[in-house]
């Protein structure tokens, strides 16, 4: 792995003034290797180039670290494990489930996991409608609206637990149209290094 995506990913790292446990940058650069190595023969990302993928998947990701505390999180539909397994790695503390359907995707987060020894992290091939464990943090950044979040994965969310969902522009017609029993708690611009994109996070709660 290059110097720039390390000097890149470092000092990301301190934009968002992030702690992060030793070694934990390493292993997301590792993370990034195998992403683009699997990448070439799954399509397991539209994005191709190393740098974009350091600032749109790892730095991204990142991004949601301070609105974390702790506890467990399933992360809904997550692809090549974006953003549950970048938390995993930055967050050992904290047990992820990663859920998709995609059975290629699953393949390839399970590799990641034995690959990098992730100890705190699993991931199932399910439905969200199908799975019914329950977690203090549900999370996506795949979701097509709000509502849709909440009415296809509401049976995961502990009692009080939140949504915290990824977003780009403020969706302020999606948190009008929250279903019932649900509320926002807060909105939360979330400036992304080297990213000139708008990003935002949703924290839902139950009323």
């Amino acid at each position: 792995m290059s110097d720039v995506l390390q000097k890149k990913l470092g000092r990301g790292i301190e934009l968002l003034e992030l702690a992060l446990p030793s070694g934990t940058q390493e292993k997301l650069l590792a993370y990034l290797d195998l992403l683009l190595k699997w990448n070439a023969a799954y399509n397991l990302t539209a994005i191709r180039d190393a740098e974009q993928m350091v600032v749109k998947h790892l730095l991204d990701s990142l991004s949601i670290l301070p609105s974390l505390n702790g506890g467990t999180l399933i992360d809904v539909g997550t692809g090549a494990g974006l953003p549950g397994f970048v938390v995993a790695l930055a967050r050992p503390e904290t047990h992820v489930t990663l859920l998709d359907s995609n059975g290629k995707k699953v393949r390839f987060l399970r590799q990641a996991i034995a690959e990098l020894g992730v100890k705190n992290a699993d991931a199932v091939q399910s439905r969200v409608e199908d799975f019914d464990r329950t977690f203090s943090v549900v999370t996506s950044r795949a979701f097509a609206t709000l509502a849709d979040m909440i009415e296809g994965s509401q049976q995961l969310l502990a009692e009080d637990g939140e949504f915290l969902a990824m977003k780009g522009q403020a969706p302020t017609e999606e948190i009008a149209a929250l279903p019932a029993g649900f509320m926002m708690r807060e909105l939360l611009p979330v400036r992304v290094p080297f990213l000139d994109e708008e990003r935002h996070l949703v924290r839902i709660v139950r009323t």
